[in-house]
């Protein structure tokens, strides 16, 4: 849905596409204006739009390879609240509500606790296959660092010549 359909889809609900249009623009506008100052907009139940700061950091050129400052920016953001989470996804994938939880546990200090049911005893661990340890202990783990940087090194040598 882009903006005209939700301004149609308003419409229809309000009776008027300009009164409709004026709203959508009028709260898109406070949105905006509202996180480029710096606030956050909650809307309970929907979500909240905030601006989030990003360090600066270093990024890489894909296609060159060199690395390049990227600086700090502040970004738009929105986090979607349980109401708008529990429309789109069922209540499959939404964490129980506060209230919910509150009254799970206080359920569960007023019931009396339960004797522990008695279980079987654990089966002993079995031994280790004398063969797999010496394999472990053949390849030390400084011998796979260094075979590794010999290959990065080696496909680093062979980007260089394909440039040239």
């Amino acid at each position: 849905m882009n903006k005209s359909q939700l301004i149609d889809a308003l419409a229809a609900r309000l009776g008027d596409r300009r009164t409709a249009a004026t709203a959508v623009d009028g709260l898109l506008s406070t949105i905006v204006d509202t996180v480029k100052a710096g606030e956050s907009v909650s809307l309970t139940g929907f979500g909240v739009f905030e601006p989030r700061a990003r360090a600066a950091r270093v990024g890489r050129n894909p296609r060159t390879g060199q690395t390049v400052a990227v600086p700090a920016a502040t970004v738009p953001a929105f986090r979607p609240g349980t109401g708008f989470k529990t429309a789109v996804g069922g209540n499959a994938s939404a964490p129980p509500s506060r209230a919910t939880r509150t009254r799970a546990a206080a359920a569960a200090v007023s019931a009396p606790a339960e004797p522990a049911k008695a279980t079987k005893a654990a089966k002993p661990a079995k031994p280790a296959k004398p063969g797999k340890a010496a394999k472990a202990d053949a390849k030390p783990a400084a011998a796979k660092k260094a075979r590794k940087d010999a290959k990065a090194e080696a496909k680093a040598q062979a980007r260089k010549k394909a440039k040239k």
